[in-house]
């Protein structure tokens, strides 16, 4: 009975959110996703390297949808996908032969680093899964996951959430303490930008 309470939501939920917030959670997750998936399909895709996994999905609803959650800063948001990353690949590479192990190692380790270095992040236990369960494509990238897609990934949704439409409408418009929290994310957005431009020579051919 106290289950059947819980699936028709008659026990303790989340507060309903009012329709200004559905509507700029849906603003902010569609163009993050949009920002991230055309750099993937436009410019990455036929270079052999990534852009867009599964658990930017995920880091979508934190980001965009909680994002007064202790789990969706700036810290948590890069930090844990890169951490998680880099735990992945380690896994794969020590256990790829035995990929039922490799996947368990690779998303409780994340877990656990994660907690050590106070950057949890949900999302980045499907990072570090993917990095083992995602086929050729990933693990011809190797370390260089941590870095693209999930670092730099993580970096443009940061960037894109430092909108100004976002940022009016998620502190409004007198400056106070919450205004580090977009700032951050400029920075880490910036960053990789800055990085992508940097690479941009390694990832076009001469030929263009």
């Amino acid at each position: 009975m106290a289950y059947w309470n819980k699936m028709t939501g008659g026990a303790q939920s989340p507060p309903r959110v009012g329709y200004a917030e559905v509507v700029w959670s849906w603003i902010g997750s569609f163009l993050g996703i949009a920002t991230v998936a055309l750099l993937h399909y436009n410019v990455l895709d036929r270079t052999g390297l990534l852009m867009i996994i599964g658990s930017f999905g995920a880091s979508a609803v934190l980001v965009y949808g909680a994002i007064r959650s202790p789990l969706a800063q700036p810290r948590n948001l890069v930090g844990g996908h890169v951490l998680s990353a880099i735990v992945g690949v380690a896994a794969f590479q020590l256990l790829g032969q035995l990929p039922w192990l490799a996947a368990a190692l690779a998303v409780s380790s994340a877990i656990a680093l994660m907690h050590l270095t106070k950057t949890l992040h949900p999302p980045g236990g499907a990072t570090a899964l993917i990095a083992v369960i995602g086929g050729d494509a990933v693990h011809g990238l190797g370390f260089q996951y941590a870095l693209i897609p999930a670092g730099l990934g993580a970096g443009i949704f940061g960037f894109v959430i430092n909108l100004p439409i976002i940022n009016y409408y998620e502190h409004g418009t007198y400056l106070t303490m919450h205004h580090g929290h977009t700032a951050m994310f400029g920075t880490y957005g910036m960053l990789s930008i800055s990085l992508l431009l940097f690479s941009w020579r390694g990832l076009i051919s001469r030929d263009h």
